[in-house]
């Protein structure tokens, strides 16, 4: 049976705002997960209009998830997705066990290679070309988990090493927290779905660019010897303001049937309480 989420992208917005859709959400029964998004600047669009010199607020996303699980008690939670550049994958293993105690056992770990040019240069953070960028994911994943699930971790690679690392305590979910991994590159991303995901989030995609792309992250999991069945597959559906959410609930009906197990309606905008509980209940009846 699929299941529902919201993404609310953590600019735009207040905290105030943030947590008050949360606790909405959790209240909701027909979703099971609520999502932020790793960024430290907020996105321009029409329904944003920003200056270039004010990109408009943005709240940190770990930041807030930490906040969160203390403020929801029923809905998984998790950032789609955390951009491997960002923090080095032994801290980030550290923060995940420490949020999945914190949420009781709720926490999905979103990972990704990392895009965005604009945040990066000005932070001055190296994101380098893609196939660096997705090298240096391949690693970071391979520590994450390592160090989630061992005791002890030696890892020496082209861009991260730990010596004899620990990361301790455990997570409450094991052998750790669910791995989710976002994006649909056939040739790099998808291979390292297959390899070490639970979860394979396939962005913005029609039916029929899905399918196209599951097939060969199927091929993927045969090449490893991985049940195909044994990921779990989401995707995105634009939550647009003023869309007829009968047409939106129909547009989840057909990801679903086209396999997919979590539709995320992800808000273009920071809706109220009173619109995730109208989206709720148009779902609740189908």
């Amino acid at each position: 049976m699929v299941e529902y989420a919201i993404k609310t992208p953590s600019h735009h917005g207040t905290w105030q705002q943030f947590l008050e859709l949360w606790q909405t959400i959790d209240d909701c029964e027909v979703y099971s997960q609520a999502w932020n998004f790793d960024h430290f600047y907020a996105f321009g669009s029409d329904l944003y209009p920003v200056a270039d010199d004010q990109p408009g607020p943005c709240l940190e996303s770990w930041t807030m998830l930490a906040a969160l699980a203390q403020a929801t008690c029923r809905i998984r939670i998790g950032s789609m997705v955390n951009a491997m550049h960002h923090r080095h994958p032994a801290v980030t293993a550290n923060m995940a066990t420490t949020l999945d105690i914190i949420s009781g056992g709720r926490l999905d770990l979103g990972l990704g290679a990392g895009w965005n040019v604009e945040e990066s240069e000005a932070y001055g953070i190296d994101l380098g070309s893609v196939k660096q960028r997705l090298d240096r994911f391949e690693e970071g994943v391979e520590v994450i988990v390592r160090l989630l699930s061992q005791h002890t971790t030696d890892f020496t690679g082209d861009y991260y090493r730990v010596t004899d690392a620990h990361c301790e305590p455990k997570a409450i979910q094991r052998p750790h927290p669910p791995l989710l991994i976002g994006g649909g590159g056939k040739t790099r991303t998808l291979p390292i779905v297959a390899k070490w995901a639970q979860k394979w989030d396939g962005g913005f995609r029609s039916v029929t660019e899905w399918q196209d792309t599951n097939e060969v992250l199927v091929e993927c999991c045969e090449e490893v010897g991985r049940d195909p069945l044994d990921i779990q597959r989401t995707i995105h559906l634009p939550w647009d303001p003023g869309v007829d959410l009968s047409m939106l609930a129909d547009r989840a009906a057909e990801l679903a049937a086209a396999g997919i197990d979590q539709v995320i309606f992800n808000m273009q905008r920071t809706y109220a309480p009173a619109d995730v509980e109208a989206l709720g209940a148009v779902l609740a009846e189908r």
